[in-house]
């Protein structure tokens, strides 16, 4: 039964990104205002009525601009259309200021209310005449509302698009990755399902043929096989196993087979008797055992089969040497050895070294691999 996996969208954030931009936009009033006793709710109402505009150019760049024209490939309308929608809501604003806002009237303190007369203080004394030389200081103007509008449309269109541009791409990122990822496990999975009937084929050929020499032993060799199968169908399901638990398939492989060969072939096997309490993928070394019994074993002549482990702090060192006898008929001797490479390469890329050394007698298959 395979499990689904939930993949976490990046399309969640967003959301949370727009409410935080407009909950701050909106509040900048109240954190950044200058107020000496008490807010003053009026000019803030004033200046949140100022950006319904914007709020009103973000929805219809977010749901109409975006989605029927950047995203249809069709950029260069949706541009035309976003600056003649900024450009409209900005003479809009221009010529409703204008009507509405007159500043001569009312009146504002310390201000002229005619020609004739200088500002007055509250005491009714007038202010003192300027220092000679001196310029008069200006208050600076206020930036007008059709501008304020135009800067900020212009950074809030470029936010929003841009805001939109990640989260597809890293949505698309994630999805290639999430496939790349799917792959790669049905790939291993096919592999691994080619390896467990070649292996379970070839054992029961042995078991068969022992059946005529010897019963007890080939019941002991039917319990055997089924300690093997075990570890194919249970353990060889989980991403990681024990390496003792491989070693232990591998000593329980060859005794299987030291009951078919007998003494015809010599078998060494040298393996460390401390294995290091570490984790490896399953069934690694089984299309190694099965190519060097199944293609380097002759009953004419003498064979061998040389089995090593060894390990370092950061690696394992498995080496399977025999004796070559090529076969005379066309049944391909290499499946399991490509096999083998093409699920090292997917499980640890470019980090192990596969290589085979063959001559006319010896036929050696070196493998390190990362712990």
């Amino acid at each position: 039964m395979k499990l689904i996996k939930k993949h976490y969208n990046f399309t969640s954030f967003e959301p949370f990104i727009i409410i935080a931009f407009w909950t701050l936009l909106f509040a900048s009033p109240l954190l950044f205002g200058r107020f000496e006793n008490q807010i003053e709710w009026d000019e803030i109402y004033a200046v949140w009525i100022n950006y319904l505009p914007l709020l009103g150019l973000f929805l219809v760049n977010r749901f109409l601009l975006l989605p029927r024209l950047f995203f249809k490939q069709k950029r260069v309308l949706y541009f035309i259309a976003t600056s003649i929608l900024i450009l409209a809501i900005s003479v809009t604003i221009y010529s409703v200021d204008a009507r509405t806002n007159n500043p001569n009237f009312p009146p504002k303190r310390g201000e002229r209310i005619n020609g004739d007369r200088p500002p007055m203080y509250q005491d009714g004394e007038f202010p003192p005449p300027p220092i000679q030389g001196q310029r008069p200081k200006k208050n600076p103007k206020p930036i007008p509302l059709y501008a304020n509008f135009l800067i900020l449309a212009v950074l809030m269109v470029g936010f929003d698009t841009g805001l939109q541009i990640s989260m597809r791409w890293a949505n698309l990122e994630q999805e290639k990755t999430n496939i790349e990822k799917e792959s790669i496990e049905n790939q291993l999975a096919f592999l691994k399902n080619q390896v467990s009937p070649h292996f379970f084929m070839n054992t029961l050929n042995n078991i068969h043929a022992l059946v005529d020499i010897d019963a007890d032993e080939s019941k002991n060799a039917i319990i055997k096989l089924s300690n093997l199968m075990r570890h194919l169908l249970y353990d060889s399901e989980e991403k990681k196993t024990a390496i003792k638990k491989e070693v232990e398939f591998i000593n329980s492989y060859i005794e299987l087979m030291r009951l078919r060969f007998s003494n015809k072939v010599k078998i060494n096997v040298e393996i460390p008797s401390e294995i290091p309490d570490k984790s490896i993928p399953p069934l690694l070394f089984t299309s190694l055992l099965e190519n060097a019994f199944k293609h380097g074993i002759s009953y004419n002549k003498d064979s061998f089969i040389n089995i090593l482990m060894n390990f370092t702090e950061n690696q394992l060192q498995f080496s399977i040497e025999n004796s070559n006898h090529p076969k005379k008929n066309n049944e391909a001797s290499g499946i399991g050895i490509e096999n083998t490479k093409k699920r090292l390469t997917l499980l640890f890329k470019n980090n192990f070294d596969f290589n085979i050394i063959e001559t006319t007698d010896i036929y050696k298959v070196n493998l390190n691999i990362p712990l």
